[in-house]
């Protein structure tokens, strides 16, 4: 079974001469205590074209030491990375498979660079011998698998504790990293400086081939073939690839359950989908609609998870805002039962989703189309007004939207036409994204205005969903012997917020639409 710890460390320069100074003057270590020397043998693995080392990613099967077995780490921040440990076997576990399977796809990884290092440890205790941090010298020589080059290095680590380091992670206690910089204050002084390499693989990949050429990514087109900075093609390309970076680098923290890991990489798919549809005239839609379909199928599926966490945190709101003469049952019992029911099924849609041949045919294809992509006459034309009139389209649809909604009266009708007015929201304030980078702030100013639309719109379908929600916990309610009178409360004030939303929606409407804000986009 993985385990995870949080990895906080930082590396220094060292040779064999190299002298630890005296680290008991550092504030709160009252003692360093010598732990001896560990012999540790590591091979690292890779895809042949190290996709993992270009994303910050090791995997190492380790023995020797304490915490022997296979590794997986992942970046967080500049010296923060959360590693992932399975017990020691011959092949690499299921589990770390899993979470590197939208890199090495259906492919598989192979032995790149073997570590052996000689590890002194010393350990930073407080006056109550509580261990602070751990700090090592270690000899390493890095051995080129198969068979290749071998350099050789000292180094010094200094990681915390893992008692300080998950303290650490809060952002009210800042003790760990503290301890760290009055360290580094006391290396400084020693004339002992940071290493220049962010991890002893990177290093061994640079010191034992050095002059390996740069190497691209899968997605990128070819040079001969890629269209010209400034123009539309390329603008709409790097925007397309951020997305389907996202995809990749977010599916490892959906699999681990992170907090709004499945709500960003839905966002990612339907920022895709919606950049084929705005920019038509740019990519070719032959091409681009059917991938286009497999981005709503792999959001709908994340989103089964999504919509139902965002439910139940809006019931759960709603509930605890009640006085307590209002809640007449087991509400909140009913609720968690409710919750918990529909969470599990939406989690494993999306792990089923994540492990189908579908997805990883989407991953393949997405690859292909930025290897390959199907430019447009227009690809070729300066970005600025194409993406602006591409960006004021989208507003005119949603205008048309907008307008129709209004001049409906309450109802089933006026419910659907608000939800096309969002959908046609989104789309409109993601195409304006796309084209920041290009037109800069009327973009950021418009994009901002819309997502205030949005947001009133969205406020109002979730109320659409909350209602239904509930009248089903009515019934559930009243089937069980139990009152709905809570339920049916709860009901009414999601109207009352609705109608709210609706009449709000005109100023809004007025502040996005407004002639200045268009009329900055063509500048």
């Amino acid at each position: 079974m993985a385990e995870t710890k949080r990895e906080i460390e930082r590396k220094y320069e060292a040779t064999g001469e190299t002298r630890v100074p005296d680290l008991t003057r550092v504030p709160g270590v009252s003692a360093v205590g010598d732990r001896g020397v560990m012999e540790l043998d590591a091979v690292y693995y890779d895809t042949p074209d190290l996709r993992l080392a270009a994303d910050g990613l090791t995997l190492r099967r380790r023995t020797g030491g304490d915490d022997e077995g296979w590794h997986l780490k992942f970046p967080v921040a500049s010296g923060i990375r959360d590693e992932i440990r399975a017990p020691l076997a011959d092949t690499l576990p299921g589990e770390l498979a899993g979470l590197l399977r939208s890199r090495i796809r259906d492919g598989g990884v192979v032995p790149v660079v073997r570590l052996r290092s000689a590890r002194d440890v010393r350990h930073l205790v407080d006056g109550n011998g509580t261990l602070l941090a751990e700090l090592s010298v270690d000899t390493v020589r890095a051995e080129r698998l198969p068979g290749g080059a071998e350099a050789s290095w000292t180094e010094i680590e200094v990681e915390l504790a893992d008692a300080v380091a998950d303290a650490d992670a809060d952002a009210a206690d800042d003790t760990g990293t503290a301890i760290l910089d009055a360290i580094e204050k006391r290396f400084k002084k020693a004339g002992i400086r940071p290493s220049a390499s962010a991890s002893k693989l990177a290093r061994a990949l640079a010191e034992t081939e050095p002059d390996a050429p740069a190497r691209g990514t899968a997605s990128e087109p070819a040079p001969d073939t890629a269209p010209a900075p400034g123009t539309a093609g390329h603008a709409v390309l790097a925007y397309v690839r951020k997305q389907a970076d996202a995809i990749v680098e977010l599916d490892p923290a959906v699999r681990r359950d992170l907090p709004d890991a499945v709500h960003q990489m839905r966002v990612a798919c339907r920022r895709m989908r919606s950049a084929f549809k705005t920019y038509r005239k740019v990519l070719d839609r032959a091409v681009t609609d059917p991938v286009g379909a497999e981005l709503k199928w792999l959001a709908g599926e994340l989103g089964v998870a999504r919509d139902q966490e965002v439910m139940s945190e809006r019931l759960r709101d709603r509930v605890d805002a009640l006085p307590r003469t209002l809640r007449l049952g087991p509400v909140r019992g009913r609720l968690r039962t409710w919750s918990a029911a529909r969470a599990r099924g939406g989690r494993r849609r999306t792990l089923a989703a994540l492990e189908s041949a579908r997805y990883l045919a989407l991953l393949d294809t997405v690859d292909e189309l930025l290897a390959d992509p199907p430019l447009r006459k227009a690809a070729a034309r300066d970005a600025r007004t194409v993406l602006a009139r591409a960006v004021l389209k989208d507003h005119d649809r949603l205008a048309a939207r907008v307008d129709r909604a209004l001049a409906l009266r309450p109802g089933r009708d006026l419910d659907l036409a608000l939800h096309e007015a969002r959908k046609a929201a989104k789309r409109a304030r993601y195409a304006a994204d796309a084209a920041t980078p290009v037109l800069g702030k009327p973009a950021r100013k418009f994009a901002k205005r819309v997502k205030s639309v949005q947001s009133l719109l969205g406020e109002h379908q979730d109320g659409v969903v909350a209602r239904e929600a509930l009248r089903e916990l009515g019934i559930q309610a009243h089937a069980a012997g139990e009152s709905a009178f809570t339920w049916g409360l709860l009901h009414g004030r999601e109207e009352a917020a609705a109608e709210s939303a609706e009449r709000a929606l005109p100023k809004a409407w007025a502040k996005a639409s407004a002639p200045e804000i268009r009329a900055a986009l063509t500048r």
